[in-house]
């Protein structure tokens, strides 16, 4: 994983709604860029509906919210449509922004071992560098963490 107080990796993806996303784009601002595995899955969809609903919060508090899957952007703009998330969903198909960010890794899953999406979050600040790091993510809460990281 990245680590606070390191630049963020640039980046520049498609997202869903046809636009593309670069970070450089958001300078002055603070980032939640979250990596979930797959769009329309039911983690995946718990972490998405919790961003959304914490989402004005967040803008409050200065940030906007990114996320990163490997899905592609047509994945994307039925997933944002289908829960009404309000943020730019990101497509990393070939997964490079992952692995700069270290949220590509091994996974396991009944007894299979396999390359993927570690469930992640960083937070970057509006200078571009890396404040808080979140590995390991369970979705169910985790924007109420963010929020308050957000607001130190």
């Amino acid at each position: 994983m990245v680590e606070p107080g390191n630049p963020a990796p640039p980046f520049t993806l498609p997202s869903g709604d046809g636009d593309t996303v670069a970070l450089s784009d958001l300078h002055g601002r603070q980032v939640v860029l979250y990596f979930y595995p797959k769009d329309d899955t039911p983690g995946c969809t718990t972490q998405a509906c919790d961003f959304r609903d914490s989402w004005r919060a967040i803008q409050e508090a200065g940030a906007v919210v990114l996320g990163v899957s490997p899905d592609g952007p047509a994945s994307h703009a039925r997933f944002a449509q289908k829960f009404q998330l309000p943020f730019p969903l990101l497509a990393d198909e070939d997964h490079a922004v992952a692995e700069a960010y270290g949220a590509w890794g091994e996974k396991s899953m009944y007894g299979r071992t396999y390359m993927g999406i570690i469930r992640s979050t960083v937070i970057i600040d509006g200078e571009g560098i890396v404040s808080h790091v979140f590995p390991g993510v369970r979705p169910k809460g985790h924007a109420a963490k963010v929020l308050a990281a957000l607001r130190e």
